[in-house]
């Protein structure tokens, strides 16, 4: 059978090495390899074959085995330690030498006796370029089917991160929501997310789980976006069914999580974050062996940063007592090892005065009234005078309290209607706003008024003002100031006491 023709298509992008020590064969056999390969060099021994082989690269090499300097098996040995797979065809005229039977065992891909026998030749130089054919379009096959699957990946990985992009994006977005609904909850979760991730590394755990555990951190109050305002922006010590109400937070951020593949393992951290280890916790009531263990290293981050932060009906504790009041519960409600990292790790915390729940915006504001406001005369109310007082304690702002006591209110309620009654007070309400120079006005005991002063309030113009207002009335207005530097109220009950005395 006849394979030039084959052969001319398979061997035309292939290069061959052909060596040989006779000068007629090898000018011979060069020519007629040129008819078929796309490159042909020639070497007149092992030697020089050698050097020609690791200068550049070669589909095929055809040697001579008896030749003088570097005989074929030496310089075929020495090509298999530089490439093992190196497609080799010897020619020879001894088919029963030692070199023979040598060169087979280096594995060859075939053999050609001399004189060429050139039917002989072409069969071998086709069965040789063949093979390397079939090897290159598997080789290419392999790298297209490698770089789909590259593409695939990388497009599915492009998807997922998308993916994950959006979960976070919108359950960020989610916590953000959360915290512009509550001054005091701003700023809460990257907190607590902090102080969680210090004390883990304070515990050594992995740079992996110390991430896991900060992720949680600032997921850890998801779930209160299911909270109602009425309870998630109370200003004031929560009653029991309140307490239950906003305990379901940690439950909702629960379900809400692990129904998120990428978000599932942070989803019993979140639930557990209010366990405590002698049972006493939320949601569940279970003990430490139960608890997650990311769960309780934040339990004592977020306890921590609600200790550390001013609420309005309590100020914020130092540092020292922090950590003081956590470690005296160490080994009741928290674990042992968590405490004892995190009195190292939270010990230089810089707290930030600005951080309280006191309204700035005009939106917070309006909120803080529906807690804080009178409704009738939009005053402050008894309740944010408790809190007041007990905080003046502590920064002494406000030096005297002046009262503005209605007398016989109820009396004139009565003859004159409700509806003109609360028209009379309004007026009051406004005037004394408007002349006290303090922003610290209250309606307190019904149908009193309240001036916290600091040392600019005219308390005698604003008794005359008031009394202004009251001439036609049966009504009247006494005035009583308090030096606040001598008395220290901690709340109305305490003041209303002091008054009747």
């Amino acid at each position: 059978m006849n394979y030039i023709k084959q052969l001319k298509t398979l061997a035309q992008t292939l290069n061959v090495l052909y060596v040989e020590d006779d000068a007629p064969i090898r000018k011979e056999m060069m020519a007629y390899l040129e008819n078929f390969f796309l490159k042909v060099v020639v070497a007149k021994n092992g030697k020089e074959g050698l050097e020609a082989y690791t200068k550049e690269d070669f589909d095929i090499v055809v040697s001579d085995l008896s030749m003088p300097v570097m005989n074929g098996i030496d310089m075929i040995a020495k090509i298999r330690k530089i490439n093992n797979e190196q497609a080799i065809l010897i020619t020879t005229a001894h088919s029963e030498s030692d070199y023979m039977i040598s060169a087979i065992k280096l594995g060859v891909d075939g053999y050609v006796l001399k004189p060429f026998d050139f039917e002989q030749l072409n069969y071998e130089l086709f069965k040789i370029s063949e093979k390397l054919h079939t090897f290159k379009e598997n080789e290419e096959y392999k790298q297209s089917l490698q770089r789909m699957v590259e593409q695939k990946t990388s497009e599915l990985s492009t998807m997922i991160h998308f993916q994950k992009q959006n979960y976070e994006k919108t359950l960020l977005a989610m916590v953000t929501m959360i915290e512009e609904r509550d001054t005091y909850t701003a700023g809460h979760s990257e907190r607590v997310a902090t102080y969680s991730k210090m004390i883990a590394k304070e515990m050594h755990y992995s740079d992996v789980a110390c991430e896991k555990v900060y992720k949680a951190g600032i997921l850890h109050d998801i779930g209160k976006v299911a909270t109602p305002d009425v309870v998630l922006l109370k200003p004031q010590k929560l009653n029991d069914l309140e307490y239950k109400l906003i305990q379901e937070h940690a439950e909702v951020g629960y379900r809400l999580l692990v129904g998120i593949p990428m978000f599932k393992e942070l989803a019993d951290i979140v639930r557990d974050h209010h366990e405590r280890c002698d049972g006493s916790g939320y949601p569940r009531g279970i003990r430490s062996k139960e608890i997650n263990e990311f769960a309780k290293v934040m339990m004592v981050a977020d306890t921590f940063d609600a200790m550390t932060t001013n609420r309005i009906y309590k100020g914020r504790k130092s540092v020292q007592d922090a950590l003081e009041e956590i470690g005296s519960l160490k080994g009741i409600q928290f674990n042992v090892k968590v405490v004892e990292a995190a009195l190292v790790a939270l010990a230089d915390i810089k707290l930030d005065d600005g951080i309280n729940q006191l309204p700035n915006t005009a939106l917070e504001k309006e909120r803080f009234a529906y807690f804080y406001k009178d409704r009738l005369t939009d005053l402050y109310n008894q309740s944010y005078f408790d809190v007041k007082i007990v905080q003046n304690n502590y920064d002494c702002t406000y030096t005297k309290l002046h009262m503005f006591m209605m007398k016989n209110f109820s009396r004139y309620n009565k003859e004159s209607g409700w509806n003109a009654g609360d028209l009379t007070l309004t007026k009051v309400a406004l005037y004394v706003k408007e002349h006290c120079l303090s922003d610290m006005v209250f309606r307190i005991f019904g149908d009193d008024f309240l001036v916290l002063d600091n040392g600019a309030c005219r308390c005698e113009e604003i008794k005359l003002g008031i009394d202004t207002i009251l001439k036609d009335t049966i009504a009247s207005c006494e005035m009583q100031s308090i030096d606040l530097s001598l008395h220290h109220i901690k709340s109305s009950k305490e003041l209303e006491k002091l008054l009747l005395s």
